[in-house]
């Protein structure tokens, strides 16, 4: 399976250097020369694995990419800096950066990091993942309910996974726009409520597990015995 990692930094040399390590690790780098092209690429549909982000970028910098790519989602974030006062590592760590490195650093270290943040994401997102009757297979982008598999559309798919990854929480629809539409979307929140009812038409009796919070979004939870929705 290939891993998509996000590459994000000014420098065109270092940024050519961090791609080519990754190549050498059969990791799949995608470059990114500032905060919006890497905010367009993350948002382009492209599965990524990691997003490794340098603090200081034109356009908007590493703070404000790891900001909209938290409030989208849990993707890994790696971020890279050469202000080596600990206040910045702080500020990342608490901003929802999975890890932080300070420029210089070795080709080993770097590698090293790397592997650990993906190791820790492939633990914590099974392939196979079942909720009551319904079960996701996502590494062959499958979805069946009680053993029989149903059709989804890529943004119905999108959609549910992200919406199964944050079980339990209630997710804003802006933040449902963001995560599947793209931060630069110029429609409104309604076409999140079309695919919702869309998706819930397709899931049957389990279309009970997506219930809607009135005037703020929709949640993903197991209920008993599902047999109606919101």
């Amino acid at each position: 399976m290939q891993l998509n990692i996000l590459v994000a930094d000014d420098d065109a040399v270092l940024r050519s250097l961090l791609c080519d390590i990754l190549k050498k690790q059969d990791y799949y780098p995608i470059p990114a020369k500032d905060g919006k092209e890497a905010l367009d690429l993350y948002f382009s549909g492209t599965d990524f694995s990691l997003c490794i982000l340098d603090v200081m970028m034109p356009e908007f910098d590493g703070w404000q990419v790891l900001d909209e790519i938290r409030a989208a989602g849990e993707t890994p974030v790696l971020m890279l800096t050469a202000l080596e006062d600990e206040q910045y590592e702080v500020k990342g760590l608490m901003g929802g950066a999975d890890d932080y490195i300070a420029k210089p650093f070795s080709y080993p270290v770097f590698v090293a990091r790397i592997e650990s943040l993906l190791r820790k994401a492939k633990k914590e997102q099974a392939s196979v993942q079942e909720y009551g009757g319904l079960k996701i297979d996502r590494l062959a982008h499958k979805v069946f309910l009680d053993e029989d598999e149903i059709v989804l559309i890529n943004k119905e798919y999108r959609l549910l996974t992200y919406l199964t990854s944050n079980q339990n929480l209630v997710l804003e629809r802006e933040q449902i726009l963001t995560n599947i539409w793209g931060f630069d979307f110029e429609g409104d929140s309604r076409i999140v409520d079309a695919h919702i009812k869309m998706l819930r038409g397709k899931l049957g009796k389990y279309a009970a597990y997506i219930s809607t919070v009135r005037g703020v979004g929709y949640k993903f939870e197991v209920v008993p015995d599902a047999k109606h929705t919101n």
